[in-house]
């Protein structure tokens, strides 16, 4: 540890969001780990606390690198979670007032027993809200039909996926159930379970597969770069793309999405693609579509659901005949005034404000850009001869779509009213809420669109 004068302390409880190390890391000791950096190793009961204070005395006054491991149970004393990996999450109501009546907090209780639940959500247009897919869940479910249509053998043989401890939040948690043999449950490791999926899919056949959080891509930016350099095969799940329904704020929003297309273009050889499915539909056609290719592979979901898009007529747009095209744009809705781009859960706000612009006069159409990185040339032909151009997106206004899509129109010849907007702002708190706040709600939506026309 290079003789630094640090003191760690560890709270060691052995629970992570999807278990216990101690089960699924057999081996792993956090004690010999830093050991193994050269720590001196303090290890002790974190629930004897005069002891703990003399230790902590100890360390601090003593030079040098020292680590006070402290062993306890995750949430002590508390009757449903102690030593539960449930623990790791909100604490369930009920959990919350036994404990609590115990302790003799009645007034806690009582607030518990009163709270109201906030607003709901607005309604859209356009969508149906009787028929949502929380596309994160889903992965999981689609990749074990594709699983179910091999031999063990050939799973065996050609496809390993790696979880980093977010199973439940990926839909990784179905194949572990269903497929154990090709699951590996790898911990909180990002870097290196990206990188033992692309050892994996070295191999010309071979398929690795990967799932985090958005906000975790930026992590494996390194480690994408070397899977590409070596043509390995990845197909990485990021969940909670974006900041549709994260309380969380801006530590968990998925933003910065477009760094895993950080490949040389070389002529067209590039086979890294970045897919944003805008409902249930076109996400499982696109799963059935891309896991045999070649290369990386990024599909991105939401922690929100996805209601469903419909025509005009009121039917789905993506029917059970539909199939998905890499790096086709799709039309929403024609337009004579504009188009909007959007991808993902922007799509069916962007299509509500279409909807609710045409009932004031406003003909602007949507276009559904499911393939990031990939520029369709007839629909960027449409676009770029067209009056107005908005991309709206959930992702980083600086480095998201928006940010690089004018300079293509401009490259086509594009002499229209340009504008993209995205998350801009830290993030507010609520659920529902956070697409509002930034502005890529459908008013937001419609708010940007009439700035460009007014021009």
């Amino acid at each position: 540890a290079q003789k630094l004068n640090v003191k760690l302390l560890i709270d060691d409880n052995d629970v992570t969001i999807a278990g216990h190390p101690s089960d699924y890391l057999k081996g792993f000791d956090v004690s010999r780990t830093l050991e193994g950096h050269g720590l001196k190793i303090d290890i002790g009961d974190g629930e004897d606390l005069d002891a703990l204070y003399a230790r902590m005395c100890a360390a601090v006054t003593t030079d040098g690198p020292i680590a006070l491991i402290n062993r306890r149970k995750m949430c002590v004393g508390i009757k449903g979670l102690e030593g539960s990996a449930h623990g790791h999450d909100v604490i369930k109501v009920s959990v919350a007032k036994e404990y609590l009546t115990a302790k003799g907090r009645t007034a806690a209780v009582d607030y518990l027993n009163n709270v109201k639940k906030g607003p709901s959500g607005p309604t859209y247009e356009g969508s149906c809200t009787r028929s949502v897919g929380k596309n994160r869940d889903l992965f999981g479910k689609i990749l074990n039909e594709i699983l179910d249509s091999m031999s063990e053998a050939q799973r065996i043989a050609s496809v390993r996926v790696f979880d980093s401890d977010l199973e439940g939040s990926c839909g990784l948690n179905h194949v572990r159930a269903s497929h154990p043999e090709v699951f590996v449950r790898g911990g909180i490791m990002e870097r290196g379970n990206y990188s033992a999926a692309a050892g994996f899919g070295y191999e010309s056949g071979k398929q690795g597969v990967f799932g985090t959080f958005s906000a975790f891509l930026e992590m494996v930016v390194s480690e994408i770069t070397m899977a590409r350099l070596n043509q390995s095969n990845v197909l990485a799940h990021f969940s909670h793309a974006g900041c549709d329904d994260m309380a969380d704020n801006t530590c968990h929003f998925g933003l910065n999405n477009m760094y895993a297309a950080n490949g040389l273009p070389d002529e067209g050889r590039d086979t890294t693609r970045l897919y944003f499915p805008a409902d249930q539909h076109q996400f499982k056609a696109c799963m059935k579509k891309i896991f045999g290719d070649a290369g990386l592979r990024f599909i991105f979901s939401t922690r929100s659901g996805v209601p469903d898009l419909l025509d005009e007529n009121g039917a789905r747009i993506y029917g059970d005949d539909y199939k998905f095209v890499t790096g086709r744009d799709e039309v929403i809705r024609e337009g004579s005034d504009g188009y909007i781009v959007a991808f993902g859960e922007t799509v069916y706000r962007a299509l509500d404000a279409v909807i609710k612009l045409k009932a004031q006069g406003l003909h602007v159409g949507l276009i559904n850009k499911a393939t990031l990185n990939v520029y369709d040339e007839a629909m960027m032909a449409k676009l770029a001869a067209s009056p107005m151009v908005l991309v709206a997106e959930s992702f980083n206004v600086n480095t998201g779509l928006g940010s690089r899509f004018g300079t293509e129109l401009l490259k086509r010849g594009f002499k229209g009213r340009y504008n993209n907007i995205g998350t801009h702002r830290e993030g507010s708190g609520g659920l529902w809420q956070q697409m509002g706040h930034q502005g890529i709600d459908t008013d937001g939506i419609q708010a940007a669109v009439l700035e460009l026309l007014k021009k």
